[in-house]
């Protein structure tokens, strides 16, 4: 292999993107474990994932403009050192309180992660090698999310959840060592930009607020949050318009093909994103399996999306991209069709084929569906690009899983999960279930907008 630039980009960012997600992921095996050692109600134990996913949507926008400034590949470094340090932090935890806040630091590393890995990948590949490239690295996401839950099954059964966050360290270790010696570019596309600092805090704000509301929607002060997060966010979005340095362009929401890009992304993770855990709940709890038997199982999907990640991605090099993500989310909508039923009664093969179906449909979204987002813009507003197609991505799984917390807190109350409460549990994921067909579809649409568009991808080679 000759180790150039490019393939050294790839490699680092299949390695962060690999990592980042294989503890994101893993974490949800471990969510029972942590659970009882900090004796967490069903409410609480929903926020272990959705806590760091709401702060990397709060960072991802402000990720976007700081790393153009200063440089993707030190943002990427400063990501990665932020993320390893909060591991260590988590497994240290004495308590809720402690372990959240450090979940919360997790978010903000993971953020700027996600953001720079993205951009870099994306601004030293050749436009004709991109669709391949990000193929990659999105490959490194699904397969940590196909050998997360049997490494971290194993891991939490024999060696306790803090296991989870100490195997990670030494990769990081390993890719901040390959970025400092095998990179020499940094990408810089805004220099000479000022930080939009009140924009960053409008956002901030904003989405805090909405989020956050929104898994508490059956009570006043949720409400009310709902309506003051949206206030704010139509406000940063008229700001964004006016400033001269803006957090995030929004005119690049007049290009329909990364508008409906962006949407699709939004309603595909806020479909999806659930079901890993919902599934996690029915084996661990209606079940009654283990944690190193519910990760086996929970393979199924993201080996599928491994698979097909990189192929999916040398299609959408020569065939419009949208088309594919089309196909892709008609696909994980018979998945949800399929999880509608699931109850005790329901036979592992037909949860197997749901599975299955997932892997194949996401497969077939997800790198076309960024291949899109990314192509749709000019080579200096990567970063912008990639940002957004993050924010997707984390506000939609965020709010994904606050569906699951709002749902199972309006049929549970504040009962602590176990299987005594199994029919509870079913109820709860039948009900969010439906709700995600409802969006699932809505992305297929999406898909389907951007099709018909005039406006054309960008060819330019990234400088």
């Amino acid at each position: 292999m000759k180790f150039d630039t490019e393939t050294s980009v790839v490699i680092v960012s299949f390695l962060t993107s690999f990592f980042a997600v294989f503890l994101s992921a893993g974490i949800v095996i471990g969510v029972p474990s942590i659970a009882s050692d900090f004796a967490m109600n069903n409410i609480v134990q929903n926020w272990i994932i959705t806590i760091a996913l709401l702060v990397v949507a709060v960072f991802t926008l402000p990720a976007g403009q700081i790393s153009g400034k200063f440089g993707v590949k030190k943002a990427l470094m400063a990501g990665v050192l932020v993320f390893v340090f909060a591991s260590i932090g988590a497994c240290l935890s004495f308590s809720t309180e402690s372990f959240l806040f450090f979940r919360v630091i997790q978010g903000i590393g993971g953020a700027f992660s996600n953001v720079a890995a993205m951009a870099m990948v994306v601004q030293a590949i050749k436009p004709q090698n991109r669709g391949k490239a990000l193929g990659f690295t999105v490959t490194g996401v699904y397969l940590a999310g196909s050998l997360s839950p049997v490494i971290c099954g194993f891991l939490v059964y024999n060696f306790g959840w803090r296991s989870m966050f100490y195997f990670t360290i030494p990769f990081f270790a390993i890719c901040i060592a390959l970025m400092m010696w095998k990179i020499p570019g940094d990408w810089k596309t805004y220099e000479n930009d000022k930080i939009d600092a009140i924009g960053y805090l409008i956002y901030g704000i904003g989405i805090l607020l909405f989020i956050y509301g929104f898994t508490s929607l059956m009570n006043f002060m949720g409400q009310v949050c709902v309506l003051i997060g949206f206030i704010l966010l139509i406000a940063f979005g008229y700001y964004e318009t006016k400033a001269h340095s803006p957090a995030f362009n929004m005119r690049l929401f007049k290009n329909m093909k990364f508008t409906s890009s962006n949407v699709a992304a939004l309603c595909s993770y806020l479909a999806i994103a659930a079901l890993t855990t919902i599934l996690n709940y029915h084996f661990q709890y209606v079940r009654g399996w283990n944690a190193q038997m519910s990760g086996l199982i929970l393979i199924v999907t993201p080996i599928i999306m491994a698979i097909m990640a990189p192929n999916s991605g040398k299609l959408s090099d020569r065939i419009h991209p949208q088309k594919l993500a089309a196909i892709g989310m008609s696909i994980a909508t018979v998945t949800l069709l399929i999880l509608i039923f699931l109850d005790a009664n329901t036979p592992l093969y037909l949860i197997v084929v749901a599975m299955i179906l997932q892997g194949i449909g996401m497969g077939l979204f997800t790198t076309p569906n960024t291949n899109a987002i990314m192509s749709s813009v000019p080579p200096k507003e990567t970063p912008n690009a990639s940002a957004a197609q993050s924010a997707m991505r984390t506000i939609g799984q965020t709010m994904s899983l606050g569906l699951l917390t709002l749902v199972f807190a309006w049929v549970m109350g504040s009962l602590k999960l176990s299987s005594q409460y199994a029919d509870m549990i079913v109820q709860s994921s039948q009900i969010v279930c439906i709700i995600c067909t409802i969006i699932c579809i809505i992305a297929i649409f999406a898909s389907l907008v951007g099709i018909k568009s005039k406006d054309e991808f960008n060819t330019e080679k990234s400088g």
